[in-house]
Formats: structure tokens, sequence, C-alpha cells
């Protein structure tokens, strides 16, 4: 393996390309991310931190050590995909009829946009340095974060994801390993100092401490990676927010620094910036489809996307939106209509609620719904109603 040197440094071409591709950040690191992250991952894992997300732990070994995923690696090309809003994400959550979508996730899939730019920069690296590589999108057990501090990116804050210097938190990552031993960038330090607005903003609690975060406790870990029902004591908290949450992200001061993204593919959507709760309730199968087309969103399938949007309905206070929760007691899917219960316990008064019930109830089978029902009719009135 040639090992790169100053003069003649064949990172240089790689950088440029990379940019020229659309990359904002591009940096090197070597394939060992480090014993500290294993640990901490070893340590999440342990305590059960993960929840339901089992395929963290099934690949933890490699996850931890990226040698061990392809040890023929020498290097990797870290790199970083600027995807900053152009307003502050929080705006709308002062929206009580509308939907929050987590900025990622309110233009195209950066999966698709960045693997493309990623094949067109692998068959570069190849060309130039006669090396085998392997692209990763998010796609594989590897620990981006960690290596993308190893690269020089930036470092994993208390909140536990990636703040640059330049681009705040608002980087997409992906990598590139090869063969060719290239000459790592320097590690980027921790800069959060004695800020914790980050650990204090979060809705849940999610964080036990700094650079603590149990996942079963992320608003972004409830909408999107956990399939049932949400625990009832996080509801609330989750006001309007339908798909992730970018509290954590947004406070941060370093994105004072930050800019909105180049790539239009990463622009919010229109229909998708602030989309009212009451044409989201009425989303069939199809239609979430046609709508998500496009976006990270549609891989929650259409169930679990309305079982996030009752729950805002339900935070709503607003009656007119009842009317699209009492036409949801009838959906198809179990999963929908026990939050369509539980958004109705906190729009209507007790004696609308209980003729709701007598009206619905005696033919509901789902054990589910049944559960909802009887914890719904037990509460105390809402400070809502």
């Amino acid at each position: 393996m040639r090992i790169s040197t100053p003069e003649g440094d064949p990172r240089d071409p790689l950088r440029a390309r990379a940019k020229e591709l659309g990359f904002e950040a591009v940096r090197f690191a070597r394939v060992d991310a480090g014993p500290q992250a294993g640990e901490n991952l070893k340590r999440f894992l342990a305590e059960g931190r993960h929840g339901s997300m089992g395929w963290m732990e099934a690949h933890a070994e490699r996850r931890a050590a990226p040698g061990i995923l392809w040890p023929e690696a020498r290097s990797v090309i870290m790199l970083g995909a600027n995807y900053g809003p152009d307003r502050d994400p929080r705006d709308v959550l002062e929206n009580r009829v509308g939907g929050a979508i987590s900025v990622y996730a309110q233009g195209d899939d950066y999966h698709d946009v960045l693997k493309g730019r990623l094949r067109v920069l692998a068959r570069f690296v190849v060309e130039k340095l006669s090396s085998q590589v392997k692209l990763f999108v998010d796609t594989a057990p590897v620990m981006e974060k960690p290596l993308a501090q190893e690269a020089g990116l930036g470092w994993q804050g208390k909140h536990t994801n990636l703040v640059s210097r330049e681009f705040g938190s608002w980087l997409f990552l992906a990598s590139i390993f090869t063969t060719h031993e290239l000459e790592p960038d320097l590690r980027e330090e921790d800069h959060c100092g004695s800020c914790r607005r980050c650990l204090d903003a979060c809705p849940t609690r999610a964080f036990t401490g700094p650079y603590r975060i149990d996942a079963r406790r992320c608003i972004s870990y409830l909408t999107i990676e956990h399939k049932g029902h949400i625990a009832l004591e996080f509801r609330e908290a989750m006001g309007n927010r339908i798909y992730g949450c970018d509290d954590c992200l947004a406070v941060c001061p370093w994105n004072r620094f930050a800019s909105s993204a180049h790539e239009a593919r990463f622009h919010a959507r229109e229909d998708l910036r602030e989309p009212t709760l009451a044409a989201l309730a009425r989303l069939d199968d199809a239609a979430f489809r046609q709508l998500f087309r496009k976006s990270p969103v549609k891989r929650i399938g259409r169930d679990r996307f309305l079982r996030n949007v009752l729950i805002a309905i339900g935070n709503s206070g607003s009656m007119a939106l009842a009317r699209e929760a009492g036409r949801l007691l009838g959906d198809s899917s179990p999963l929908v209509r026990a939050m369509a219960v539980w958004a109705l316990s906190r729009l209507l008064d007790r004696d609308a609620f209980a003729a709701c019930a007598a009206a619905n109830f005696s033919s509901e089978t789902d054990t589910d719904v049944r559960a909802e029902w009887a914890v719904a009719s037990a509460l105390p009135v809402s400070p809502q109603r």
C-alpha cells in the first residue's frame, strides 16, 4: 500500500472532485474509529437504550471496528453534504393545526441523492488510486459520526450528533472506504464547552447526561423507528411533531455559522414544510405513497405516520380536527384506531367522549384499541377541553 506524501498528495484531486460533485466537506481518516466509540456503543446497547433497533445489536462488533467490516480497508474518505434549513425549524411548532416534519425529510431522500454522487466519486477514486473501494450512506454497520470526528469534519456534541464549526448541525454524512493508505486529517476536538442547550431543549428528556441519549425517549426514535403504540407519557410532549424532531439540533449555538443548503433537492418542499393535519389525516395508502414518494418519510408506512398525525391532532386543541379523528375510528388499522381514541379523549368533553364510546366501542375487538378506550375513559379532564 502506498502512503501519500505532501508532494503530489493524492488527496488533492479527490477533494476537488468531491466538491465538484456537491460535497461541501471532504476529509480523510484511518479506518479505526477509535476504541472509545466502541466502548460507548457497548454501554449504550448493554443499557438497552437502543430500544427496538435490533440491527444495532446484531452488527455491534463490526460497527465498533470498521476493520472487521472490511479487513482490506486502510483509509476512509469522509464526506459531508450541507442540508441547512432556510429558517428555524422550531417555528412550525407554534402552528398547532400543522405538522412538523424534521428538516432532513422535507426534501428528497438524502440516501438517493448522495448515492448517485458517491458512485461517481468512487469510480474516480478507483481510477486515481488503483484501489478497491466500498461506499456507504447510512446503509451498513458503520459508525459515521466517530469516523467524521476522526477525520475532522466535526465533533459529536452533547446531543450525540455531529456538530461542525462551519455547517453547525446540518451535515449528511457519507463515506468511501479504500484499500489505499492515505494520510489522515487531524481529528476535531470537542467545542461544546459548558453549553447544555441541546440537553435542556429535549421535550421528552431523552438525555440522561451529556453525550448520553436514551433513544426510547427520543421523539425521532418514537415517530420513526418505533413500530407500535407510543407510550402515554410522551404523547403530549410530542406536540405537533409527526416525523422526527430537530429541537436539540436547532438550538445549538454553532448554527450561527451555518448556511442553507445549496442542493435544491435538499430544500423543503412547500407541501412538506408545514402540512395541515387535516389533509394528512385523510391520506389512504396510495395517497401517502404519492405524497412521500421521494421522501424518507415513506419508509415508516401510512399507518405509523397516521399514528403520529393523530397524536398531533390530540395536542391541537382543534374541534375541527376532532371530526378527522372521529372518522378514523373506522380505519382498517388498529394502530390508527387506537390513536384516534386518544385524540378524541383530548379534544372532546367527557359527555361527548362517552357518547362517542357508546356509538363506536361496542363492536371493537382489537385489544389495544379497547385498552385505549379504557385508559382514556379514566383520564382526568384535559386542560385543552
